[in-house]
């Protein structure tokens, strides 16, 4: 259990060093992704993203345990 707590926090520490270059791939602004903005009010639903993230999450966790 710790080492994958371990895992997780390095991971998010990558992801948080390497954000400028990770937010250049577009991922947040998929088609599937919904944006709605009226006057002073914007609700953004990031749909597409949410599945992306999750499956590769998925893969990435099946494959560590096998």
């Amino acid at each position: 259990m710790s080492r994958i707590l371990i895992v997780v926090g390095l991971a998010i520490a990558t992801a948080g060093v390497l954000w400028p270059w990770l937010a250049r791939l577009g991922l947040g602004r998929l088609p599937g992704d919904i944006w709605i903005q009226r006057g002073n009010f914007s609700v953004y639903v990031p749909i597409t993203t949410c599945i992306l993230v999750s499956v590769v999450l998925s893969l990435l966790f099946w494959i560590l345990n096998r």
